[in-house]
Order: C-alpha cells, then sequence, then structure tokens
C-alpha cells in the first residue's frame, strides 16, 4: 500500500508526526512525502520515505500560485498513485483535497488549527469555509485536535464526513521525560513561540515589568523567532534585564528543564497547543488561556492555571497565585500535569488513529 503525506514544512513533520511516518513504515507501507525543501530532507528519507519537494507559500493569497499547487498535486497524484492521502495544514489540506477528490483517491485530512483567515469573519473567512466545503466533501476521515475546531465545522456546514478527536500531534513521552523540578534559586517563567502578538507576547512582557520591578528572585525567559515589530522593544527589555531572550532553540529541553512554570498567554488560533503538552510532560505547571488547543491539556489549579484571553491583569495574578504556592506544591503541580499527558496526550494515540483510519481504508 502506498501513502502519499501532503503537508506544509519539513520540521513540523519532523517534530510532531516523526512517529507516524515511523510506524507506516514499519507496517510495510510505502512513505512518499511531499514538503517544500528545506534543510531535514535528508532526515525524512532516512526514516524511510522518499520525499518530492513542493514549494507552498503558507501564508501568501495569490489565486496563481495556489493553482500552481492544485496542479502540482493533481500530477502528484497522478505519478505516485497512491492507496491514500494524509495532509495536514489549510492548503496541503484544501488543495490536496480537491486533487484527491478529483483523482478519486481516499484522503484523510488533519485539521491542526483554523487559522486567523477562518476564525475572523470577513469576506477571508467566507473564501475559505468555500474552499474548505468544496476539498472535505468526501474526506475518508476529518482529524480534529480539540473539540471547539469541530464545533466551528459543523455550525458552519463544512462537511458531512466522518470525523474523530484526536489529542492534537500527541506529545512523545521518551523524548520529553519527567524531569526533577529545579530547586533553589530564582523562579523561573518561559514563554516558547513566536515573539508575536497573537501568542500574547505583550502580556508576557507586561507581567515581567510587574514582577521584575517588585521581585528579584523571578527570571522571565523567551525562547523562539521575533517579528519584526517586537524587535527594538525585545531587545530593550532583554538589556534591561526584564526578560532574558534566547532566540530560537532546536532542542527547548534543556530550557523547559530549568523553568518552575511555562506561561503560554495566546490566542492565536491553535489546534493543539504542542508547547504546552511538551511543558506538562516534563512535569512543569502551565499556565495558559481557556482557547481551545490550551485549556484541554490543562486542569485549572490541579495542573496549572487557565486565564481569560488577552488578560492582561488576569495573566499577573496567575502568576501571582503561582510565586504564592511552596516549592513542594510547584513540584506536585508538575507531576499531575506529567500524570494528564500519560493518560490523554500519549503520542501513540495519534499514531494509532492513523493505523486504525488506513485500515479502514484498506478494507473498503
Amino acid at each position: 500500500m502506498r501513502v502519499l503525506i501532503l503537508a506544509n514544512k519539513e520540521t513540523g513533520l519532523l517534530s510532531f508526526r516523526k512517529e507516524v511516518l515511523e510506524a507506516l513504515v514499519a507496517q510495510g507501507y510505502e512513505v512518499v512525502v511531499s514538503v517544500p525543501e528545506g534543510k531535514r530532507g535528508d532526515e525524512i528519507a532516512g526514516i524511510g520515505c522518499r520525499v518530492v519537494y513542493t514549494s507552498i507559500d503558507r501564508r501568501g493569497m495569490n489565486p496563481l500560485t495556489d493553482l500552481k499547487l492544485l496542479i502540482h498535486y493533481r500530477r502528484l497524484i497522478k505519478e505516485v498513485a497512491p492507496d491514500v492521502v494524509l495532509s495536514y495544514t489549510i492548503k496541503p489540506n484544501v488543495y490536496g483535497g480537491l486533487a484527491c477528490e478529483r483523482a478519486g483517491v481516499p484522503y484523510i485530512v488533519n485539521i491542526t488549527g483554523l487559522g486567523s483567515a477562518v476564525e475572523n469573519p470577513g469576506v477571508l473567512q467566507k473564501l475559505t469555509l468555500l474552499l474548505y466545503r468544496a476539498s472535505m466533501r468526501k474526506a475518508a476521515c476529518i482529524f480534529f485536535q480539540n473539540r471547539g475546531n469541530e464545533k466551528f465545522f459543523i455550525s458552519h456546514d463544512v462537511t458531512k464526513a466522518p470525523r474523530r478527536i484526536i489529542p492534537g500531534s500527541g506529545v512523545n513521552l521518551s523524548r520529553f521525560v519527567k524531569s526533577p523540578y529545579p530547586e533553589g534559586g530564582p523562579v523561573r517563567f518561559l514563554f516558547i513561540s513566536r515573539v508575536m502578538k497573537e501568542k500574547g507576547i505583550e502580556d508576557y512582557f507586561a507581567a515581567a515589568e510587574y514582577f521584575r520591578g517588585v521581585r528579584d528572585d523571578v527570571e522571565f525567559h523567551i525562547l523562539g523567532d521575533c517579528e519584526e515589530s517586537y524587535e527594538k522593544e525585545l531587545d530593550d527589555l532583554n538589556r534591561k534585564g526584564v526578560v532574558v531572550y534566547h532566540g530560537q532553540q532546536k532542542d527547548v529541553r534543556p530550557y523547559i528543564r530549568e523553568a518552575a512554570c511555562l506561561i503560554h498567554p495566546t490566542y492565536y488560533p491553535e489546534g493543539m497547543s504542542n508547547v504546552v503538552l511538551e511543558a506538562a510532560a516534563t512535569a512543569r505547571p502551565v499556565i495558559t488561556t481557556l482557547r481551545h488547543g490550551c485549556m484541554e491539556a490543562v486542569e485549572d489549579g490541579v495542573t496549572g492555571f487557565l486565564i481569560k484571553e488577552r488578560d492582561r491583569a488576569g495573566l499577573i495574578d496567575a502568576v501571582g497565585r503561582f510565586l504564592a504556592m511552596s516549592a513542594d506544591e510547584r513540584k506536585a503541580m508538575g507531576k499531575r500535569g506529567r500524570e494528564k499527558m500519560e493518560r490523554e496526550f500519549d503520542r501513540n494515540i495519534v499514531v494509532n488513529a492513523y493505523l486504525e483510519e488506513i485500515d479502514k481504508v484498506k478494507r473498503r
């Protein structure tokens, strides 16, 4: 059986779906991966997959560019002749779905998040929903990463195709292991994400400025690429010692291990926040927002704290409540987070869901 995978980035595929690729190869499937060229194609090939490089303008809205992507997918499907296609993210989902439907090839879609274009009302939302309806009518299965995204699709009558909830991409519990809770020294908070408004960076800055102004036993660390509009502010805050900026890091594990708590004050349309899962799997408490894709992974007051979106005062209050806890209470909170990941978010749950749905396709 031949499986074609359509994705928009090598790093995302290897970071969050590598185990799916490995399982398919181990099952004896011939796996072909279509992805934009980057620096990690050899790693994908090393798993046992054939790599086909495909140019994708991930955020552009040029109809001619998107038409070229659709034509490419149609040609690719004709050349590869897959028995099933797996797709991730909006453009591979939409244009891959259209190409599969035209070719009569079964396809399994993963909704990795709605994205701003879909979540925010307007012309762009209407156009994107129209494309979703056209491309997902005959999907073999649609994986949703949270109930909120599923309800959105149902309320907008996008598709009646079979659907299934999976725990995001899950978390690799062997890679993100339970680590000893830090003892002594300053209390380190950690932000891991692109430094952008929708990820709540302004609220994080505000919390850092407040607590660094009243306490000398706290630190606020940041990992991730910085959008141009925040470069000067981030540089100023880093220079003043309000935050500690580490830039983009390939391996976030050492930073999570040194942290007392992850703060993820996002209001971005998440599918399921991987950084929240990774921190919780490391046995670290998490402060995040009451947004689908985050709140499913945190039990308020048990494994962390949940706050309203865009609530700066709420974030400062949650950080204050965390600092008021004893070291043992923080450690116990992190331990409960790890246990939740083991019960509900093990990546093997996602791998098995794919194998089950592919098996259904085989039996049709």
